[in-house]
Protein backbone atom coordinates (compact mmCIF):
# COMPACT_ATOMS: atom_id res chain seq x y z
CA UNK A 1 0.00 0.00 0.00
CA UNK A 2 3.11 2.46 0.84
CA UNK A 3 4.18 2.08 -2.63
CA UNK A 4 1.03 2.66 -4.24
CA UNK A 5 0.42 5.85 -2.31
CA UNK A 6 4.49 6.89 -3.24
CA UNK A 7 3.50 6.24 -6.78
CA UNK A 8 0.23 8.07 -6.53
CA UNK A 9 1.97 11.19 -4.82
CA UNK A 10 4.63 10.86 -7.57
CA UNK A 11 1.89 10.70 -11.04
CA UNK A 12 -0.25 13.54 -9.49
CA UNK A 13 3.08 15.49 -8.43
CA UNK A 14 4.17 15.23 -11.90
CA UNK A 15 0.68 16.28 -13.33
CA UNK A 16 0.77 19.60 -11.31
CA UNK A 17 4.01 20.24 -12.57
CA UNK A 18 3.13 19.49 -15.80
CA UNK A 19 0.40 22.01 -15.57
CA UNK A 20 2.19 24.88 -14.15
CA UNK A 21 4.43 25.18 -17.11
CA UNK A 22 3.08 26.98 -19.65
CA UNK A 23 6.28 27.33 -21.95
CA UNK A 24 6.54 23.16 -22.89
CA UNK A 25 9.80 23.14 -20.94
CA UNK A 26 10.76 20.25 -19.00
CA UNK A 27 10.60 20.41 -14.69
CA UNK A 28 14.06 20.60 -13.86
CA UNK A 29 15.60 18.35 -11.72
CA UNK A 30 12.75 15.60 -12.98
CA UNK A 31 14.44 12.83 -14.87
CA UNK A 32 11.49 10.46 -15.90
CA UNK A 33 13.23 7.98 -17.37
CA UNK A 34 14.85 6.51 -13.40
CA UNK A 35 11.65 4.80 -12.60
CA UNK A 36 12.35 1.85 -10.34
CA UNK A 37 11.06 -1.47 -11.46
CA UNK A 38 8.07 -1.20 -9.02
CA UNK A 39 6.95 1.81 -11.58
CA UNK A 40 7.82 -0.01 -14.31
CA UNK A 41 5.89 -2.52 -13.18
CA UNK A 42 2.51 -0.87 -11.99
CA UNK A 43 2.96 0.86 -15.83
CA UNK A 44 2.45 -2.24 -17.57
CA UNK A 45 -0.09 -3.59 -15.22
CA UNK A 46 -1.98 -0.35 -16.35
CA UNK A 47 -1.28 -0.66 -20.02
CA UNK A 48 -2.41 -4.29 -20.05
CA UNK A 49 -5.78 -3.51 -17.98
CA UNK A 50 -6.30 -0.29 -18.38
CA UNK A 51 -5.39 3.39 -16.41
CA UNK A 52 -5.39 3.75 -13.05
CA UNK A 53 -6.06 -0.34 -12.46
CA UNK A 54 -3.35 -0.58 -9.29
CA UNK A 55 -4.64 2.48 -8.03
CA UNK A 56 -8.30 0.78 -8.17
CA UNK A 57 -6.97 -2.59 -6.33
CA UNK A 58 -8.22 -1.18 -2.89
CA UNK A 59 -10.98 -0.29 -3.74
CA UNK A 60 -12.41 -3.77 -5.45
CA UNK A 61 -9.76 -6.31 -4.88
CA UNK A 62 -11.42 -7.14 -1.05
CA UNK A 63 -14.77 -7.69 -2.37
CA UNK A 64 -13.84 -9.53 -5.17
CA UNK A 65 -11.40 -12.16 -2.97
CA UNK A 66 -14.62 -12.17 -0.27
CA UNK A 67 -16.90 -13.45 -2.91
CA UNK A 68 -14.06 -15.73 -4.85
CA UNK A 69 -13.36 -17.90 -0.97
CA UNK A 70 -16.88 -17.98 0.30
CA UNK A 71 -19.55 -18.80 -2.92
CA UNK A 72 -16.95 -20.18 -5.19
CA UNK A 73 -14.27 -21.54 -2.70
CA UNK A 74 -17.42 -22.74 -0.81
CA UNK A 75 -18.55 -24.48 -4.26
CA UNK A 76 -15.37 -25.84 -5.43
CA UNK A 77 -15.16 -27.39 -1.73
CA UNK A 78 -18.43 -28.77 -1.92
CA UNK A 79 -17.50 -30.60 -5.35
CA UNK A 80 -14.67 -32.14 -3.22
CA UNK A 81 -16.61 -33.14 -0.42
CA UNK A 82 -18.76 -35.46 -2.97
CA UNK A 83 -15.81 -36.92 -4.36
CA UNK A 84 -15.50 -38.50 -0.92
CA UNK A 85 -17.44 -41.04 1.63
CA UNK A 86 -18.02 -38.13 3.72
CA UNK A 87 -21.04 -38.99 6.44
CA UNK A 88 -21.44 -38.30 10.56
CA UNK A 89 -19.27 -36.10 12.71
CA UNK A 90 -17.41 -39.41 13.94
CA UNK A 91 -14.33 -38.20 11.36
CA UNK A 92 -13.08 -35.36 8.71
CA UNK A 93 -13.53 -36.33 5.31
CA UNK A 94 -10.77 -38.06 3.50
CA UNK A 95 -9.71 -36.99 0.33
CA UNK A 96 -7.21 -39.53 -0.54
CA UNK A 97 -8.93 -41.58 -2.39
CA UNK A 98 -11.08 -39.54 -4.63
CA UNK A 99 -14.15 -41.41 -6.68
CA UNK A 100 -17.50 -40.67 -8.51
CA UNK A 101 -19.11 -43.25 -6.35
CA UNK A 102 -21.93 -40.41 -5.11
CA UNK A 103 -22.88 -39.64 -8.67
CA UNK A 104 -23.46 -43.08 -9.42
CA UNK A 105 -25.49 -43.81 -6.20
CA UNK A 106 -27.61 -40.72 -7.09
CA UNK A 107 -28.09 -42.09 -10.74
CA UNK A 108 -28.99 -45.52 -9.00
CA UNK A 109 -31.50 -44.37 -6.49
CA UNK A 110 -34.45 -44.40 -7.35
CA UNK A 111 -35.72 -41.68 -4.41
CA UNK A 112 -33.33 -39.21 -5.92
CA UNK A 113 -34.22 -39.98 -9.88
CA UNK A 114 -38.12 -38.83 -9.06
CA UNK A 115 -36.80 -36.06 -6.90
CA UNK A 116 -35.45 -34.72 -10.12
CA UNK A 117 -37.69 -35.93 -12.78
CA UNK A 118 -40.18 -33.38 -9.75
CA UNK A 119 -37.76 -30.76 -10.08
CA UNK A 120 -37.84 -30.80 -13.89
CA UNK A 121 -41.72 -30.76 -14.35
CA UNK A 122 -41.68 -28.09 -11.72
CA UNK A 123 -39.03 -26.01 -13.62
CA UNK A 124 -41.18 -26.61 -16.71
CA UNK A 125 -44.92 -26.39 -15.90
CA UNK A 126 -44.66 -23.53 -13.26
CA UNK A 127 -42.68 -21.37 -15.93
CA UNK A 128 -44.40 -21.94 -18.97
CA UNK A 129 -47.85 -21.48 -16.84
CA UNK A 130 -46.91 -17.93 -14.84
CA UNK A 131 -45.40 -16.45 -17.93
CA UNK A 132 -48.85 -17.52 -20.02
CA UNK A 133 -50.89 -16.20 -16.88
CA UNK A 134 -48.49 -13.44 -16.89
CA UNK A 135 -48.67 -12.38 -20.41
CA UNK A 136 -52.62 -12.62 -20.35
CA UNK A 137 -53.03 -9.81 -17.34
CA UNK A 138 -50.52 -7.48 -18.58
CA UNK A 139 -52.24 -7.51 -21.98
CA UNK A 140 -56.08 -6.87 -20.08
CA UNK A 141 -54.16 -4.42 -18.13
CA UNK A 142 -52.69 -2.84 -21.36
CA UNK A 143 -56.24 -2.19 -22.75
CA UNK A 144 -56.60 0.37 -20.66
CA UNK A 145 -58.87 -1.16 -17.93
CA UNK A 146 -60.34 0.87 -15.19
CA UNK A 147 -58.73 0.69 -11.75
CA UNK A 148 -55.43 -0.28 -13.78
CA UNK A 149 -53.28 0.41 -10.88
CA UNK A 150 -55.47 -1.24 -8.37
CA UNK A 151 -55.72 -3.90 -10.50
CA UNK A 152 -52.04 -4.25 -11.28
CA UNK A 153 -51.18 -4.06 -6.71
CA UNK A 154 -53.83 -6.81 -6.41
CA UNK A 155 -51.82 -9.04 -9.08
CA UNK A 156 -48.63 -7.66 -7.84
CA UNK A 157 -49.21 -8.32 -3.84
CA UNK A 158 -48.40 -12.39 -3.36
CA UNK A 159 -44.65 -11.78 -5.06
CA UNK A 160 -44.44 -9.76 -1.81
CA UNK A 161 -44.85 -12.81 0.74
CA UNK A 162 -42.33 -15.43 1.63
CA UNK A 163 -42.48 -18.98 0.66
CA UNK A 164 -43.60 -19.59 4.21
CA UNK A 165 -46.78 -17.49 3.89
CA UNK A 166 -47.54 -18.70 0.76
CA UNK A 167 -47.41 -22.03 1.98
CA UNK A 168 -49.31 -21.57 4.99
CA UNK A 169 -51.62 -19.41 2.93
CA UNK A 170 -52.57 -21.80 0.51
CA UNK A 171 -52.02 -25.02 3.50
CA UNK A 172 -55.09 -23.12 4.42
CA UNK A 173 -56.48 -23.12 1.15
CA UNK A 174 -56.21 -26.93 0.42
CA UNK A 175 -57.73 -28.10 4.22
CA UNK A 176 -59.51 -31.11 3.15
CA UNK A 177 -62.45 -30.08 5.48
CA UNK A 178 -62.80 -26.13 5.46
CA UNK A 179 -60.17 -25.11 2.51
CA UNK A 180 -62.12 -22.43 0.18
CA UNK A 181 -60.96 -24.58 -2.86
CA UNK A 182 -62.59 -27.74 -1.90
CA UNK A 183 -65.43 -25.57 -0.90
CA UNK A 184 -65.92 -24.24 -4.10
CA UNK A 185 -65.91 -27.70 -6.23
CA UNK A 186 -68.29 -28.72 -3.43
CA UNK A 187 -71.12 -26.35 -4.59
CA UNK A 188 -70.25 -28.58 -8.56
CA UNK A 189 -70.58 -31.70 -6.54
CA UNK A 190 -66.72 -32.48 -6.57
CA UNK A 191 -64.70 -33.57 -3.38
CA UNK A 192 -63.45 -33.32 -1.27
CA UNK A 193 -60.41 -33.91 -2.43
CA UNK A 194 -57.26 -34.17 -0.32
CA UNK A 195 -54.80 -31.92 -2.24
CA UNK A 196 -51.69 -32.25 -0.20
CA UNK A 197 -52.11 -35.84 1.12
CA UNK A 198 -52.78 -37.46 -2.76
CA UNK A 199 -49.21 -38.35 -4.31
CA UNK A 200 -50.58 -37.92 -7.95
CA UNK A 201 -52.04 -34.64 -7.84
CA UNK A 202 -49.67 -32.57 -5.23
CA UNK A 203 -46.84 -31.22 -7.28
CA UNK A 204 -49.79 -30.10 -9.38
CA UNK A 205 -51.36 -28.52 -6.37
CA UNK A 206 -47.93 -26.62 -5.59
CA UNK A 207 -47.25 -25.59 -9.04
CA UNK A 208 -50.38 -23.84 -8.92
CA UNK A 209 -49.80 -22.21 -5.79
CA UNK A 210 -46.96 -20.90 -7.05
CA UNK A 211 -48.00 -19.84 -10.20
CA UNK A 212 -50.09 -17.64 -7.63
CA UNK A 213 -47.70 -16.12 -6.13
CA UNK A 214 -45.39 -15.23 -9.20
CA UNK A 215 -47.70 -14.38 -12.14
CA UNK A 216 -47.89 -10.99 -11.06
CA UNK A 217 -44.07 -10.60 -11.73
CA UNK A 218 -44.54 -11.99 -15.04
CA UNK A 219 -47.44 -9.18 -15.95
CA UNK A 220 -45.02 -6.65 -14.55
CA UNK A 221 -42.25 -7.56 -16.92
CA UNK A 222 -44.42 -8.29 -20.24
CA UNK A 223 -46.23 -5.10 -19.10
CA UNK A 224 -43.13 -3.21 -19.35
CA UNK A 225 -42.78 -4.72 -22.65
CA UNK A 226 -45.79 -4.10 -24.30
CA UNK A 227 -45.61 -0.27 -23.01
CA UNK A 228 -42.39 -0.13 -25.12
CA UNK A 229 -43.77 -1.07 -28.09
CA UNK A 230 -44.94 1.85 -30.19
CA UNK A 231 -48.62 2.62 -31.13
CA UNK A 232 -47.48 2.51 -34.94
CA UNK A 233 -47.54 -0.88 -34.82
CA UNK A 234 -50.52 -1.56 -33.67
CA UNK A 235 -52.00 1.39 -35.24
CA UNK A 236 -49.96 -0.75 -38.34
CA UNK A 237 -51.89 -4.13 -37.59
CA UNK A 238 -55.14 -2.73 -38.03
CA UNK A 239 -54.88 -0.70 -40.57
CA UNK A 240 -53.97 -4.30 -42.43
CA UNK A 241 -57.24 -5.72 -41.21
CA UNK A 242 -55.48 -7.56 -38.29
CA UNK A 243 -58.12 -8.97 -35.84
CA UNK A 244 -56.92 -7.87 -32.16
CA UNK A 245 -56.14 -12.07 -31.48
CA UNK A 246 -54.00 -12.07 -34.85
CA UNK A 247 -52.28 -8.52 -34.11
CA UNK A 248 -51.03 -9.45 -30.47
CA UNK A 249 -49.75 -13.00 -31.91
CA UNK A 250 -48.16 -12.15 -34.78
CA UNK A 251 -47.18 -8.25 -34.41
CA UNK A 252 -46.88 -7.76 -30.11
CA UNK A 253 -46.29 -10.98 -28.54
CA UNK A 254 -42.70 -11.70 -31.25
CA UNK A 255 -41.95 -8.32 -30.06
CA UNK A 256 -41.39 -9.62 -26.25
CA UNK A 257 -39.09 -12.10 -26.84
CA UNK A 258 -36.61 -10.38 -24.31
CA UNK A 259 -39.09 -9.86 -21.76
CA UNK A 260 -39.51 -13.87 -22.39
CA UNK A 261 -36.56 -15.08 -21.89
CA UNK A 262 -35.88 -12.89 -18.89
CA UNK A 263 -38.95 -13.52 -17.13
CA UNK A 264 -38.56 -17.36 -17.49
CA UNK A 265 -34.56 -17.36 -16.17
CA UNK A 266 -35.88 -15.46 -13.11
CA UNK A 267 -39.19 -18.15 -12.62
CA UNK A 268 -37.05 -20.56 -13.12
CA UNK A 269 -34.29 -19.88 -10.46
CA UNK A 270 -37.53 -18.98 -7.88
CA UNK A 271 -38.37 -23.12 -9.02
CA UNK A 272 -35.15 -24.44 -8.04
CA UNK A 273 -35.27 -22.41 -4.89
CA UNK A 274 -38.96 -23.69 -3.86
CA UNK A 275 -37.31 -25.93 -0.51
CA UNK A 276 -38.93 -22.94 1.83
CA UNK A 277 -42.30 -23.85 0.44
CA UNK A 278 -42.35 -27.63 0.46
CA UNK A 279 -40.55 -27.49 4.11
CA UNK A 280 -43.65 -25.19 5.25
CA UNK A 281 -46.32 -27.25 4.32
CA UNK A 282 -45.22 -30.13 6.75
CA UNK A 283 -42.88 -28.29 8.98
CA UNK A 284 -39.72 -31.02 7.83
CA UNK A 285 -37.56 -32.19 5.76
CA UNK A 286 -39.54 -34.85 4.24
CA UNK A 287 -42.41 -32.85 2.04
CA UNK A 288 -45.68 -34.57 0.87
CA UNK A 289 -45.17 -37.52 -1.04
CA UNK A 290 -45.18 -36.81 -4.58
CA UNK A 291 -43.82 -33.56 -4.20
CA UNK A 292 -40.08 -34.19 -3.55
CA UNK A 293 -37.50 -32.34 -5.09
CA UNK A 294 -33.96 -32.11 -5.05
CA UNK A 295 -33.31 -29.25 -2.64
CA UNK A 296 -36.03 -31.20 -0.49
CA UNK A 297 -33.68 -34.81 -1.16
CA UNK A 298 -30.27 -32.59 -0.89
CA UNK A 299 -31.35 -31.42 2.95
CA UNK A 300 -33.00 -34.49 4.26
CA UNK A 301 -29.69 -36.36 3.20
CA UNK A 302 -27.68 -33.85 4.57
CA UNK A 303 -29.23 -33.77 7.67
CA UNK A 304 -31.24 -35.92 8.68
CA UNK A 305 -29.54 -39.09 7.33
CA UNK A 306 -25.90 -37.00 7.62
CA UNK A 307 -24.89 -38.09 4.43
CA UNK A 308 -22.55 -35.41 3.93
CA UNK A 309 -20.70 -36.76 0.78
CA UNK A 310 -24.24 -37.92 -0.80
CA UNK A 311 -26.14 -34.44 -0.18
CA UNK A 312 -22.82 -32.55 -1.81
CA UNK A 313 -23.34 -34.79 -4.77
CA UNK A 314 -27.42 -33.71 -5.05
CA UNK A 315 -26.15 -30.00 -4.46
CA UNK A 316 -23.63 -29.90 -7.17
CA UNK A 317 -26.04 -31.66 -9.45
CA UNK A 318 -28.28 -29.06 -8.79
CA UNK A 319 -25.76 -26.51 -9.18
CA UNK A 320 -25.42 -27.44 -12.57
CA UNK A 321 -29.61 -28.02 -13.47
CA UNK A 322 -29.47 -23.91 -12.62
CA UNK A 323 -26.27 -22.94 -14.68
CA UNK A 324 -28.08 -25.10 -17.33
CA UNK A 325 -30.57 -21.82 -16.99
CA UNK A 326 -28.41 -18.92 -16.15
CA UNK A 327 -25.51 -20.07 -18.95
CA UNK A 328 -27.70 -19.84 -21.91
CA UNK A 329 -29.22 -16.63 -20.91
CA UNK A 330 -26.16 -15.12 -20.52
CA UNK A 331 -24.65 -16.44 -23.78
CA UNK A 332 -27.95 -15.13 -25.31
CA UNK A 333 -26.93 -11.92 -23.72
CA UNK A 334 -23.64 -11.72 -24.58
CA UNK A 335 -24.30 -12.32 -28.39
CA UNK A 336 -26.95 -9.52 -28.03
CA UNK A 337 -24.77 -7.10 -26.68
CA UNK A 338 -26.45 -6.66 -23.56
CA UNK A 339 -23.90 -8.21 -21.75
CA UNK A 340 -20.87 -5.98 -21.65
CA UNK A 341 -17.95 -4.44 -19.86
CA UNK A 342 -16.86 -1.22 -19.81
CA UNK A 343 -13.76 0.28 -18.50
CA UNK A 344 -13.98 3.76 -16.97
CA UNK A 345 -10.78 5.73 -16.17
CA UNK A 346 -11.40 6.45 -12.71
CA UNK A 347 -10.61 2.89 -11.44
CA UNK A 348 -11.12 0.19 -14.18
CA UNK A 349 -14.89 -0.64 -12.44
CA UNK A 350 -15.94 -3.70 -14.07
CA UNK A 351 -20.33 -3.44 -15.10
CA UNK A 352 -22.49 -5.87 -15.88
CA UNK A 353 -25.07 -4.82 -17.95
CA UNK A 354 -27.89 -6.93 -19.19
CA UNK A 355 -31.86 -5.74 -19.81
CA UNK A 356 -33.96 -4.51 -17.05
CA UNK A 357 -36.20 -7.80 -16.75
CA UNK A 358 -33.42 -9.30 -14.88
CA UNK A 359 -30.96 -7.69 -12.27
CA UNK A 360 -28.13 -9.55 -10.88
Amino acid sequence: MSRISDYLNRVFSDRTADETRTDGGVVAGEDRTERGSADRLFDRINARFGDDFVESLPFWFPPFFLVGLFVYGAILWNLLISLTDYEGFAQAPDYSNLDFEMYVRAVSDSGTVDAALNTIILLVVFTLATLIVGLGLAILIDRGIRFENTFRTIYLLPMSLSFVVTAQFWLWMYNYNSGIVNLAFGTFGIGPIDWIGNQQIVLWAVIFALMWQFSGYAMVVYLAGLRAIPNEHYEAAKVDGASTLKMYWRVIIPQLKSATIGAAVVLMVFALKAFDFLYSLTANYRPPNGADILATKMVREAYSNQNWAYAAAIAIILFFMALSVIGPYLTYQYRRGNLWTRTISAGELILAGSDSTLCW
